[in-house]
C-alpha cells in the first residue's frame, strides 16, 4: 500500500500525460521529471514536456510543478504561468532516464533489485502551491506490469497492476551517486557494518560495474577488507585496480595476511609493489613473507594471525593475549604451545581455557590432538588432513618444527571452491 493514499501517482502513469494552459489548450505531453538535488532531492521540481507543434519554439519546455493544478492526473497550468527552461544544474536528475531500470540495493532483502516505477504524491504547500513528492520506488512486478500495458486507460492500467503485490523501497533510503547518476540505497556505515561480508560480496557481484565500484568505495576500510576476502579473485582484482595504491594499502592492512598475499599475487607486479610501499612496515613484512610461498602450498594458504604461548604460560596469559589480539578473534579456536627453541609442542582448544581458573598452568589443561603439516604441503594434502581429522584449524611448521602459520577451515573451503 503506497504511503500517498488517494493522491498517489506514478512516473509510468504520468509519462505522456497532456499538460494544458489555463485556457485548456494542450501545450505538450509529460516526457520527464526533473529533480534538483541541490534544492530538494525528495521532490519533483518540474515536468519536462514534449511540446505540441503549435507550442514549439525555443527551449522553454519545462513546467514548474508549483505552476500546475491537478485533477485526477489532468494537468493544467495556473493563470499567467508559462513553460520555463530547465534549470542549469549539472546535478539535475531525470527520473525516467536516471532511475527507471537502474539497479539498487535492497538492504533488508540483502539483494540487488531493479527499479520498475516510482511512486509520487500530489501535495499542497502551506501557501496552497502544488508539490509533487517522491514517495518510494517500486521494485516488484506491479511497476513492471504498469509500464508494460501503458497506453490503456489509466483506470484499466491500475486495475490490472493492483492484482500484483507491491514491492517498494521508501525514497529516504535511496541516494543518488554522482557523477554517473546511478542509484543505490543510502546505507550508513553502521548499517553496512551490521551486514555480513558474504552478503555484501553477493551484492557487489550482482551490481553493474559503476554501481559496484561506487558501493565498494563507500565502505570503510575494515568493512571493505572483510568484504574483499569474500569475493572472487577476478572481482577482487577489478575492485582494487580502480583505487589508488594508498587507499588499497589501508584496506589490505585490515585483511588477513594470507588473504592479502593472495590478492597481491593476482595483481600486476608494479601495482602490488606500489601497494606494499604504502603499507605500514609490520603488515608489509607479514605479507611479503607469505608472497614467497606458492599459492597452492600450505604456506600459501595460511595466515600468520594466531595465538602462540610458551608451555609455561597460565590461563591468565591467554586472556591477556586474546585482549591484545588484533586479528579476527572469531577464527581463534586453539591456543598453540611452544617449548624449547620455539618448537610447536601442543594445542589447547579455547573452550578449555574458558572453563579454567586464571592461575591454572596451561600444561595442566587437557590438550587437543596435534596434527601439523609442513610449509611445502600441497593444497590436496591440506584438504585431506582437514577431512580425515575433522579439523577446525591446521598449524603449519617449518623444517625445524617451528610454527609459522595456521590454515583455517574457511581457507580450505575457498580452495575447494576454486578447484571446481
Amino acid at each position: 500500500m503506497s504511503r500517498c493514499g488517494p493522491n498517489m501517482t506514478t512516473v509510468a502513469s504520468l509519462v505522456g500525460a497532456p499538460v494544458r494552459n489555463a485556457s485548456g489548450e494542450m501545450i505538450g505531453r509529460v516526457r520527464e521529471f526533473a529533480v534538483s538535488p541541490s534544492r530538494d532531492a525528495s521532490r519533483v521540481y518540474g515536468l519536462v514536456l514534449k511540446l505540441s507543434a503549435h507550442a514549439r519554439g525555443g527551449n522553454e519546455n519545462m513546467v514548474a510543478v508549483e505552476d500546475l493544478e491537478v485533477d485526477a492526473d489532468d494537468l493544467r497550468m495556473v493563470t499567467n504561468a508559462a513553460p520555463v527552461p530547465p534549470p542549469n544544474d549539472p546535478a539535475l536528475v531525470l527520473l525516467e532516464r536516471d532511475l527507471l531500470d537502474q539497479q539498487i540495493i535492497d538492504v533488508h532483502g540483502r539483494k540487488v533489485v531493479r527499479v520498475n516505477d516510482v511512486h509520487l504524491c500530489w501535495e499542497h504547500t502551506s501557501d496552497r502551491r502544488l508539490n509533487l513528492r517522491i514517495a518510494e520506488v517500486e521494485v516488484g512486478l506491479r511497476g513492471a506490469v504498469r509500464r508494460l500495458i501503458k497506453g490503456l486507460p489509466s483506470s484499466t492500467v491500475e486495475a490490472i497492476a493492483s492484482r500484483f503485490t507491491p514491492s517498494v523501497i521508501p525514497w529516504e533510503f535511496v541516494d543518488l551517486i554522482d557523477p554517473s547518476r546511478r542509484v543505490r540505497l543510502k546505507v550508513d556505515q553502521d548499517r553496512l557494518s551490521e551486514m555480513h561480508p558474504s552478503d555484501l560480496a553477493d551484492i557487489l557481484e550482482e551490481l553493474a560495474p559503476p554501481e559496484r565500484q561506487a558501493l565498494f568505495e563507500s565502505l570503510d576500510e575494515e568493512v571493505a577488507a572483510e568484504t574483499l576476502e569474500e569475493v572472487q579473485p577476478k572481482l577482487q582484482k577489478s575492485l582494487v585496480q580502480a583505487l589508488d595504491s594508498e587507499h588499497v594499502a589501508g584496506i589490505v592492512e585490515e585483511m588477513d595476511p594470507g588473504a592479502a598475499a593472495d590478492l597481491l599475487a593476482e595483481l600486476p607486479e608494479e601495482k602490488s609493489e606500489e601497494i606494499l610501499e604504502e603499507m605500514a612496515p609490520e603488515e608489509r613484512q607479514e605479507v611479503e613473507d607469505l608472497l614467497e610461498f606458492s599459492q597452492d602450498s600450505a604456506a600459501g594458504r595460511m595466515t600468520t594471525e594466531y595465538l602462540e604461548l610458551p608451555e609455561t604460560a597460565r590461563v591468565a596469559d591467554v586472556h591477556a593475549a586474546l585482549r591484545a589480539f588484533e586479528g579476527d578473534i572469531e577464527l581463534i579456536t586453539d591456543i598453540y604451545l611452544t617449548g624449547e627453541e620455539g618448537k610447536l609442542t601442543g594445542l589447547i582448544p579455547v573452550v578449555r581455557i574458558l572453563l579454567a581458573g586464571a592461575e591454572t598452568p596451561l600444561s595442566d589443561l587437557p590438550h587437543g590432538h596435534l596434527v601439523t603439516c609442513h610449509v611445502d604441503a600441497g593444497g590436496r594434502k591440506v584438504a585431506e588432513l582437514f577431512d580425515k581429522y575433522n579439523l577446525r584449524s591446521l598449524p603449519v611448521i617449518d623444517a625445524d618444527g617451528k610454527l609459522v602459520g595456521v590454515v583455517h577451515a574457511e581457507q580450505v573451503i575457498a580452495l575447494l571452491r576454486a578447484s571446481h
